[in-house]
């Protein structure tokens, strides 16, 4: 299992020239360092929500970026989607594995972020 995993970094490293402008890969970097990729990214890392859901976990978000956000997290394979075929209809998200591996290190720059930030002030 190790040889294969270390064959599919090498691939990887062969197959994408991050430092290209048309590389795919810049791509999904953009949409995860998005304004609002990081952030969809952290709030799915514990919980499968509703569209509604995720954009009251996220203020300051319009349901147009979020919806935009998704699609773009969805296509990368990093979010998957969920419509429950009701009137109207239920649509839930979660991360996939790659977006599971993506968000990890992503929320822990935010709890890093969030510790060492001094106490706010209460006035």
């Amino acid at each position: 299992m190790t040889g294969s995993a270390q064959h599919t970094r090498a691939e990887a490293e062969k197959r994408y020239e991050v430092f290209h402008t048309d590389c795919p890969a810049r791509d999904v970097v953009d949409h995860v360092t998005s304004r609002w990729g990081v952030w969809v990214l952290i709030s799915l890392r514990s919980n499968d929500l509703r569209f509604y859901e995720l954009r009251e976990s996220i203020q300051g978000i319009s349901e147009k970026m979020l919806a935009q956000t998704l699609r773009a997290l969805v296509q990368d394979g990093l979010v998957w989607r969920e419509v429950e075929p009701t009137t109207p209809p239920q649509v839930t998200y979660g991360l996939t594995e790659f977006g599971q591996d993506v968000g990890q290190p992503l929320a822990e720059l935010f709890d890093r972020i969030t510790r060492r930030l001094p106490p706010r002030n209460a006035g």
